[in-house]
């Protein structure tokens, strides 16, 4: 399997701990529950979401090449 699809498949799964982390949070605000740490743990997956979706988001321009004139 080549590194474009191990990256695609982190970034899958870490936007599904994401989105599971983020509805968690929002569970815990409606019922009133003083947990700061959930919100902070929502961070948690963000950061590699963010590196994993920029390298995505430029491997199209990445493997065109130099524009030709």
């Amino acid at each position: 399997m080549t590194w474009n699809l191990w990256i695609r498949r982190l970034h899958r799964w870490l936007s599904m701990a994401f989105t599971i982390l983020a509805v968690a949070n929002i569970v815990a605000l409606a019922a009133q529950v003083q947990a700061p740490w959930l919100g902070f743990l929502a961070l948690v997956p963000l950061i590699p979401l963010l590196a994993t979706g920029l390298y995505l988001f430029a491997l199209p321009y990445l493997a065109k090449g130099p524009a030709r004139a």
